[in-house]
């Protein structure tokens, strides 16, 4: 009887520890996320910024837009809309943090290499995180101001 009783000890233990644990995100958890991500979107490294996801994440740009499903979609969309960008300055603000999930206010300003216009994007991110270091779900809302370059003379 005592080792029907640890068995079913041994297999209750196995079954909590096998069980998926939530992200338990502090705010400074969030601000060194958020740290690789202003280092990836500043470097425009598509393979840093992929590496902040996990491989099944889904990154939905605007509320309006199908949601990029995994790493590598989420690298192929940072490669297309970074090409064009140049001297990016990413800035945020950690919002709160509650259990996974986490909110932040971001600012970037970046120059358009092809036109010579600044951009200036003002945005909110909603991170669901796996774990302290990627993120399982990324919403984003964002606005835009472009001030077009200066007509040559």
């Amino acid at each position: 009887m005592k080792k029907i009783a640890r068995n079913a000890a041994i297999a209750a233990v196995l079954c909590f520890v096998a069980q998926p644990a939530s992200a338990e995100m502090s705010a400074q958890d969030f601000a060194a996320w958020l740290d690789g991500y202003k280092e990836a979107w500043e470097m425009r490294d598509a393979e840093k910024a992929g590496a902040l996801f996990t491989d099944d994440a889904t990154y939905q740009e605007t509320p309006f837009d199908d949601a990029m499903e995994g790493r590598a979609a989420i690298e192929e969309y940072w490669s297309g809309v970074t090409a064009d960008q140049r001297d990016v300055r990413f800035t945020y603000e950690v919002l709160t943090c509650d259990g996974d999930t986490c909110l932040a206010q971001w600012h970037a300003a970046f120059t358009s290499a092809s036109g010579g216009a600044a951009i200036e994007l003002d945005g909110v991110f909603l991170c669901d995180f796996a774990d302290a270091q990627t993120v399982k779900s990324l919403k984003e809302w964002w606005h835009i101001e472009v001030t077009p370059a200066a007509p040559a003379e």
